[in-house]
């Protein structure tokens, strides 16, 4: 894996989850301008998922498992869209802390990922 994509994708989520955690204290809903940070999240954790998978294809493999590998990198990918969708359903400041809760996710995921890989 590549750490400086890691660690990006991990400051992004921590930066988003801040983001939509003040929203949700200020009561509120997800914006615009959130769904369009969770877009460039996503986009991160996109490249993530195919850095990985083409890791994987030219034989390289991590310390833990394949298995538990590409299902920590499939999850990576769906928490913050996840989220997201959610928190369209719920036009509250309780669709913002949904957002942030996802992005706290995804940056928790992203250490394991560090740690499964055995960087």
């Amino acid at each position: 894996m590549l750490d400086a994509l890691t660690i990006a994708v991990g400051v992004a989520a921590l930066a988003l989850a801040a983001w939509c955690g003040f929203a949700a204290y200020r009561d509120q809903p997800t914006k615009d301008w959130h769904f369009m940070g969770m877009a460039v999240v996503s986009l991160l954790a996109l490249a993530q998922l195919v850095v990985g998978i083409v890791q994987l294809a030219r034989g390289q493999r991590p310390e833990q498992g394949m298995t538990i590998f590409i299902a920590y990198l499939a999850g990576a990918f769906l928490a913050v869209p996840a989220a997201g969708f959610l928190s369209l359903s719920e036009r509250t400041r309780w669709g913002s802390v949904t957002v942030a809760a996802g992005a706290v996710v995804l940056a928790v995921l992203e250490v394991r990922l560090y740690d499964i890989w055995g960087s």
